[in-house]
């Protein structure tokens, strides 16, 4: 049992889950939920607070500011603690309440940003808040998530390596889209390997990262509405866009196997079943997806029941599900009863197109 001083000193590397008995197919699932900060998030904040720490930029008389869908924002919450920084995170109203007041209960300020910008939705309204902070003086300082390459290289030094070593025979790779941080580290260290290695982005529907139209998204985590600057799809082989609605149903059928896993996972595994069926029928190709975080900050949106039916308009069970209506209801209680509520996109990118 390691012994530790600081929170981001422990993460939990060697864990997955064989989902193939769940799923039938040989998908294996690292998870990168087990730390302090509860998300994949802690190793590029770590990453890019040494770093800006390194070169000076970073002082006990800063203001850390960064914009945050939520992981990265309790991650740098986590280590702005364990180093006496002052934070001030920059969400939207997308945010997940549970994971706001995590990043207040650690003592940062969360700033909520309530109205999407005309262009660029909601992370461009954040971004256009940074800016705004930014213009207070050289106090502030900005890691800036979406552009900074210490983002990836946390994940050329760490997450990858830690892939190969325990799978030497990897396949297909499959990494949600959000920075690309993730995606971008490790899919530049297995393009570095001598034998390939399928690199498969999960996206959002509605994401314009690789391209898309722009539409609503109501899970944070993965998928843009600015396309982010350290993307470089000539790394990446395929891309799969997931509706949100079958990235909840990916969530509840974890769920039902006894593993509370969040949005972004939901969305990565969904991709991948969707992948392999489409690329691997009957075939036991060894293949890794990544799931960023756990559930428990999703009790009140994928997990909530009235929430995933009012926004996808089915049931927890997946299927579809009426809206409840007052004349239901109305009925219900005039009977002293209880009211009863009664595709995939795949996208091939051949080596060296659509460059950054």
């Amino acid at each position: 049992m390691p012994v530790i001083s600081a929170p981001h000193e422990f993460n939990t590397e060697d864990l997955y889950v064989d989902l193939r008995d769940m799923y039938g197919y040989p998908l294996h699932l690292k998870c990168e939920g087990f730390n302090f900060a509860g998300s994949i998030k802690l190793k590029a904040a770590a990453s890019m607070i040494e770093a800006a720490e390194r070169s000076g930029a970073l002082t006990r008389e800063s203001t850390l500011v960064e914009s945050s869908s939520g992981n990265l924002g309790v991650a740098l919450s986590v280590i702005a603690a364990a180093k006496g920084y002052h934070f001030i995170c920059v969400v939207d109203a997308r945010t997940n309440l549970a994971t706001r007041k995590v990043i207040e209960s650690l003592g940062s300020e969360v700033h909520t940003v309530t109205e999407p910008a005309a262009e660029g939705g909601f992370l461009a309204a954040r971004l256009a808040y940074v800016q705004r902070l930014l213009s207070g003086g050289p106090r502030y300082v900005w890691l800036n998530q979406h552009a900074n390459p210490d983002n990836w290289r946390a994940h050329y030094r760490t997450t990858a390596p830690q892939i190969e070593k325990q799978f030497p025979g990897l396949e297909v790779l499959f990494i949600g889209a959000g920075t690309t941080g993730t995606l971008m580290g490790c899919a530049r260290y297995f393009k570095d390997r001598p034998r390939p290695v399928t690199i498969v982005a999960v996206d959002s529907v509605g994401s314009v990262t690789f391209g898309g139209p722009p539409g609503p998204r109501m899970v944070p985590g993965l998928g843009t509405g600015v396309r982010p600057a350290l993307l470089d799809t000539s790394y990446v082989d395929h891309v799969v866009h997931v509706p949100e609605a079958d990235t909840v149903r990916a969530c509840h059928t974890l769920a039902r196997g006894g593993f509370l896993f969040g949005g972004s996972t939901g969305t990565v595994v969904s991709g991948a079943l969707s992948w392999l069926a489409e690329h691997r029928p009957g075939q036991n190709a060894t293949a890794v997806a990544i799931a960023p975080d756990l559930g428990e900050r999703y009790l009140d949106t994928v997990y909530q029941s009235s929430w995933v039916r009012d926004v996808y308009g089915i049931g927890m069970d997946g299927t579809p599900a009426a809206p409840e209506t007052p004349s239901a209801r109305d009925t219900a209680d005039a009977q002293g009863g209880d009211a009863v509520d009664d595709s995939h996109e795949l996208t091939e990118l051949p080596t060296g197109a659509l460059q950054s």
